[in-house]
């Protein structure tokens, strides 16, 4: 993740504001002869921004507008990219309708919000260019059958760098953003990837999910159980936003795999787990050592630890199992914010992709014929 920026941080445009403000300056254009540049667009909560086009084009029957997406300070694979919108006189009847051009992806799974063969445009974003495309038309006196199909150049490796494949969105980028606005590094684009990852998950009948936070960790769980694709989760430091979604969302089982030093933030409690938000707790992480049978000597070695990588290797040196401890804590603090909707297993991995500690293997190993596949 990238470093936040000291000071004030500049907000920024989601995609489905960009493509919004692009189909409306299309259609206007479709219906008066003139492109509005800058565009203005009304968005969900009632602000209104204006858009600076880039592509300006129309023909018989179709006009297309264009505008660079500026995300503001956030660190969004997005930014800069150009979100361009063609629209055409639908046939009678037929309303609005949405389509994928280059760049764009196409839902192949249940459980997203929109079905399997639909452009992935959100739900919001459409709804915001149907709201502009109805507000033109009752401006010109025209009727509402518009064909709107959104591309991104460039989007199909822009989406490489996403969770578009793990999702089943196919060929691009997906639209996004419900309120039009992107505040920076509210890591609401990563949150918003493992709740549609739970929603896939449970859409393609999945009883057992894993989340981990990182490569070498989720390498482990996915060998460990041969889970498919659809299984895992994209958790990274955000296992509360994992957690507080599956307890509204439930599954039967879940797998929380990670390093040593994260899993001792939730073992502390936390359920952000990145460096900048929560951090290791050296004198609780003592006293830690001592429920797993360490002396006072090796307690007062880890208070004045530099590192959790450290506390394990002195536990490690001393034959006591911290790690099995912390996997033990780590599984309470997830069941408590669980609050019973699932079973949940804690799985703690060294740097090597080993796993070194399990808890909540119990419920696990007695379904394990049922969950592995």
């Amino acid at each position: 993740m990238a470093r936040k920026p000291d000071g004030p941080l500049r907000k920024g445009w989601t995609t489905g504001a960009c493509a919004t403000a692009a189909t409306r300056a299309a259609w206007q254009a479709l219906l008066s002869g003139d492109f509005p540049d800058p565009v203005t667009i009304t968005l969900p909560r009632g602000e209104t921004p204006s858009f600076a086009l880039v592509k300006a084009e129309r023909g018989t029957g179709w006009a297309r507008a264009s505008v660079i997406k500026d995300a503001g300070d956030d660190p969004d694979v997005t930014h800069g990219a150009e979100i361009i919108a063609t629209v055409r006189h639908g046939t009678p009847g037929s309303g609005i309708t949405f389509h994928a051009g280059d760049g764009v992806g196409t839902v192949t799974k249940p459980g997203l919000p929109l079905p399997p063969g639909e452009a992935a445009i959100n739900p919001k974003p459409r709804e915001m260019m149907i709201g502009q495309i109805t507000e033109l038309c009752e401006m010109f006196g025209a009727t509402g059958d518009v064909e709107i199909e959104i591309s991104i150049p460039g989007g199909k490796e822009i989406a490489t760098k996403t969770w578009n494949g793990r999702l089943g969105i196919v060929g691009g980028l997906s639209v996004l953003g419900t309120t039009g606005i992107v505040i920076p590094f509210s890591c609401s684009a990563w949150i918003h990837s493992i709740h549609r990852g739970i929603d896939v998950a449970r859409a393609t009948g999945r009883i057992h999910v894993a989340g981990a936070t990182g490569k070498t960790s989720e390498a482990a769980i996915r060998t460990f159980y041969d889970l498919p694709e659809e299984a895992i989760l994209d958790m990274g430091d955000f296992v509360g936003g994992m957690l507080k979604y599956l307890r509204k969302n439930p599954v039967a089982f879940i797998s929380i795999a990670g390093g040593f030093a994260k899993l001792v933030k939730l073992a502390q409690g936390h359920l952000d787990l990145h460096s900048s938000r929560s951090q290791v707790d050296f004198a609780k992480l003592a006293e830690t050592v001592g429920l797993a049978g360490g002396d006072g000597d090796l307690q007062e070695q880890v208070k004045t630890a530099n590192t959790a990588k450290q506390v394990l290797e002195l536990c490690q040196a001393a034959n006591v199992n911290i790690a099995r401890t912390i996997a033990r804590l780590a599984c309470e603090s997830a069941r408590a914010t669980l609050d019973g909707a699932g079973a949940v297993e804690i799985v703690v991995t060294d740097r090597d992709g080993m796993i070194i500690a399990r808890h909540g293997i119990g419920d696990f190993d007695q379904f394990r014929p049922k969950i592995t596949n």
